[in-house]
C-alpha cells in the first residue's frame, strides 16, 4: 500500500485586499457604509411592502422576498470581510467557510429563482391580462 497525504485543512488564510495599510480604515469605512446601506435599504424595502396594505400583491411580494434575500447574502459575506479587515489574523476555519459558501450559494440560487419568477409573473400580467388574478 503507497503512502497517502494525511494533511487535514483546518483553516484557510485569506489574502485580503492589495491595498497599502495607509488605505486600510479608508476601505473599511466604505464596506461598511455599503453594507449598512443595503441592509437598511432592504429593511425599509421590507417594511414598506408589510404596511402598505395596497402593495399586497404578487409583485410586491416577489420584490418583498427577493429583499429579504439580498439582505440575507450581504450578510453572510460583508461581516467576515469587515472582521478580516479590522483584525491580523486574516483566516476562516473550514467549517466557517463550508457554511459561508452553503449559504451564499443558496441565496444567490434563491435571488435567481425569484427573478426568474417575477419575470414570468410580468409576462403573465402583460400578456394574458384576463388569467392575471391582481
Amino acid at each position: 500500500m503507497g503512502r497517502r497525504n494525511q494533511t487535514v485543512v483546518s483553516e484557510f488564510l485569506l489574502l485580503g485586499l492589495p491595498i497599502e495599510p495607509l488605505q486600510q480604515d479608508l476601505f473599511y469605512a466604505l464596506f461598511l457604509a455599503v453594507y449598512l446601506t443595503t441592509v437598511l435599504g432592504n429593511l425599509i424595502i421590507i417594511v414598506l411592502i408589510q404596511l402598505g396594505s395596497h402593495l399586497h400583491t404578487p409583485m410586491y411580494l416577489f420584490l418583498s422576498n427577493l429583499s429579504f434575500s439580498d439582505l440575507c447574502s450581504s450578510s453572510v459575506t460583508i461581516p467576515k470581510l469587515l472582521q478580516n479587515m479590522e483584525s491580523q489574523d486574516p483566516s476562516i476555519p473550514y467549517a466557517a467557510c463550508l457554511t459561508q459558501m452553503y449559504f451564499f450559494l443558496l441565496f444567490a440560487g434563491l435571488e435567481s429563482f425569484l427573478l426568474v419568477v417575477m419575470a414570468y409573473d410580468r409576462y403573465v400580467a402583460i400578456c394574458f391580462p384576463l388569467h392575471y388574478a391582481s
